[in-house]
């Protein structure tokens, strides 16, 4: 459920669960959040006196997920898209991702991802003179987008 208060709660502080199990939650360094968008119909009739339209709801999108990390030897994302290009149907899961308050103790805000599966896995680039951390993309689709 929601925690409300005056004060906006940092986005520093979070928790990825990819909903595969007792060993689902998994540390990333950065979450992209989805957006909702919901398509407008402009309808208007043959007897309507006014040039104007109507407009009504249409169908409901949400964007992909975009989740990093760093690269620790765990193929746990690779196996997932593996599944999927695999042609496992049932390789789709609920992820829910959790906002946590400032001493970790409270969870302020969650969003359920619906039926997400895998679309895109990636890598950063290698480099000899580089001294940044490797970094693995797992990007993900989903049906739909509850929040709590």
């Amino acid at each position: 459920m929601a925690v409300v208060r005056d004060l906006p709660y940092g986005n520093q502080h979070f928790r990825v669960d990819l909903g595969a199990g007792p060993q689902a939650a998994v540390v990333f360094a950065e979450v992209v959040m989805p957006d909702i968008s919901i398509d407008v119909i402009e309808y208007r009739t043959g007897a309507a006196k006014d040039s104007g339209v109507q407009k009504l709801p249409g169908l409901a999108r949400y964007g992909n997920v975009t989740l990093r990390r760093g690269i620790t030897g765990a193929l746990d994302l690779y196996n997932w898209i593996d599944q999927v290009r695999s042609g496992n149907v049932n390789a789709r899961r609920t992820v829910t991702i959790t906002l946590l308050s400032e001493d970790l103790s409270t969870v302020v805000l969650t969003w359920k991802l619906v039926r997400a599966w895998p679309v895109k896995y990636s890598f950063c680039s290698l480099d000899a003179k580089g001294s940044d951390v490797a970094i693995e993309e797992l990007v993900l689709a989903h049906e739909r987008l509850e929040m709590e």
